[in-house]
């Protein structure tokens, strides 16, 4: 039996911790040993229904305590975990169902377990599926013993933000999972007090490794509501670690600066956050302004700013590349934009335009990470370049719609695809994503510089502003900006918007957009996991 199950094991027997999911008014607690006793009769449903070891499960669920016992007993019958992209009330059920077909065929799913709320999802599929289980039934299925499985095997086949139209699944092995669940408990010092809060969408690497996979693996207390609990009414958070007294959270950043906002209203003395030492970050750049508006907030209710841990991740690392120390806060840098632009070196600045970028702290241990320059050179220090990664949770492969590709080179070296640098003490800080980056009178514009400028002005919704690259007969490359606005059908608002949003962008980095477009809230579009989707947004110049 290979490590990561041997120790998970080992975890259910002797921790008396568990996981709180449900309603979150009245939430319900399931110690992990009965976790693992439910998860042996899914092994058994999933065995009568034919599933092997080496097999492909699919899953559409999307409760906490039903996708905590899918997930282990998916493994137990020693097969490959598949979490497909959950529909929201504003999916196009038809475009969803012709992607996570497709999905589907990628991963050669043998079953696709579904939970109760996704029976009209389902019927999108038409007859174009694999056999579909419901959660209850597999629960009806003998208790049976774990099939035996090896480090090398399969565990988790987790699609990539991105996969829609040509999907791809980052192959995760046992070895990978085992490596960078240590790393972590490493680097955040967990211990068995600890009491995780999470409402992350466990389709998403961050919520699904760190914030269900780790605690049950570790025997962690795990409080985990649904994104949609979290998003209906946002201070349940603050509620739940002020009930449970959480000590770790995560989220993106654009639910800090809801939070901040949220926070910010709510009455003195309605919460207690100062339990909290561990504070993730991730999963999308970090805006330093919404990070201080958070802490701003939240120190009302006790949060402290050595709280905050910025952190770099992906899911072909598994999860988790890099972040910082618990306790010991976080560094902005101050960088000089022409040096950054012209020459890209992040060059240190105390002048007023210096852009500000949050250090991300060192590589996990077992983690090596090194930047290479667009020449192939090997970057020295502060000289930008494609970050690249290797180590023992580094994935080596993944699936597509072609088989099994190489995600390394000869050396095991994982080019990211994200541009940024190594500080003097070796933190990383990440710029933005090479694809995206604009190239405009030959200097080097990130677009989330772009949108965080956007994004100041009055009336764009807060983390929905998107840069675009626009080409204009006769002017060469440039590039555009669209923002979304409660106030798009208003003409006159929209104008104030557009100049607005050209002045911000000119005096925040010396560069006018060729365009601004305002569209209403919702149109700009995104991964399931909230980030935006640049090249599908160029659509959207051709609103107004």
């Amino acid at each position: 039996m290979n490590r990561f199950i041997t120790a998970l094991l080992h975890s259910a027997d002797r921790s008396d911790r568990g996981l709180l999911s449900g309603d979150p008014a009245d939430l319900t607690r399931t110690e992990w040993r009965d976790v693992h006793r439910r998860a042996r009769r899914i092994a058994g449903g999933l065995r009568e229904a034919g599933v092997r070891r080496g097999d492909t499960v699919a899953v559409l669920a999307g409760a906490p305590g039903d996708i905590a016992i899918l997930v282990q007993g998916i493994w137990l019958a020693g097969a490959a975990v598949t979490m497909l992209h959950q529909p929201t009330p504003r999916t196009d059920l038809a475009a969803w169902a012709a992607d996570t077909r497709r999905a589907i065929a990628v991963v050669d799913a043998a079953v696709l377990v579904v939970g109760d709320t996704f029976g009209a999802a389902v019927a999108e599929f038409g007859g174009e599926r694999p056999r579909c289980i419901a959660v209850v039934d597999l629960l009806a299925g003998p208790d049976v013993e774990p099939v035996d499985t090896q480090e090398t095997d399969l565990a988790f086949l987790q699609l990539t933000s991105g996969s829609t139209g040509s999907p791809k699944a980052v192959a995760i092995t046992y070895a990978n999972m085992y490596a960078n669940i240590r790393a972590m408990e490493i680097a955040s010092l967990i211990n068995d007090q600890d009491v995780m809060v999470s409402w992350l969408p466990l389709f998403h690497d961050m919520g699904m490794m760190g914030f269900l996979v780790a605690p049950m693996f570790l025997g962690v207390e795990l409080v985990a509501i649904t994104p949609s609990d979290f998003l209906a009414a946002p201070l349940i958070w603050a509620e739940l670690v002020t009930r449970y007294r959480g000590s770790m959270s995560a989220a993106p950043n654009f639910a800090y600066g809801l939070l901040a906002r949220t926070l910010a209203r709510a009455g003195d003395g309605d919460f207690d956050l100062s339990s909290l030492r561990f504070v993730l970050n991730g999963a999308e750049p970090i805006d330093n302004a919404v990070v201080q508006r958070f802490l701003d907030a939240g120190a009302r209710f006790g949060l402290r700013r050595e709280a905050i841990v910025p952190a770099y991740g992906m899911a072909e690392a598994t999860l988790a590349v890099s972040f910082t120390r618990p306790g010991d806060g976080f560094s902005v840098d101050h960088i000089d934009p022409e040096a950054m632009q012209t020459g890209g070196r992040a060059t240190v600045s105390t002048a007023d335009d210096a852009r500000r970028y949050i250090g991300l702290g060192h590589p996990l241990p077992g983690i090596e990470a090194r930047v290479r320059t667009e020449s192939g050179a090997l970057a020295d220090t502060r000289q930008i370049g494609e970050f690249e990664l290797r180590g023992d949770s580094i994935a080596t492969r993944y699936r597509t719609d072609a088989g099994f590709l190489e995600a390394v080179d000869d050396s095991g070296w994982l080019a990211t695809g994200d541009l940024g640098y190594l500080t003097e003490d070796g933190q990383l800080v990440v710029c933005g994503r090479k694809k995206d980056m604009l190239i405009i009178s030959g200097r080097n514009i990130y677009p989330v510089d772009i949108e965080r400028a956007a994004a100041e002005v009055d009336g764009v919704r807060a983390g929905n502003a998107v840069a675009v690259p626009a080409e204009t007969a006769g002017r060469g490359e440039g590039f555009a900006v669209i923002v979304e606005s409660a106030a798009s059908a208003d003409i006159d608002g929209c104008a104030r918007i557009s100049r607005d949003v050209a002045y911000r962008v000119q005096a925040a980095l010396g560069v006018s957009p060729r365009r601004v477009v305002v569209v209403p809230v919702g149109r700009i579009p995104k991964t399931p996991s909230g980030k935006l989707r640049r090249l599908e947004a160029r659509g959207l110049l051709a609103i107004g």
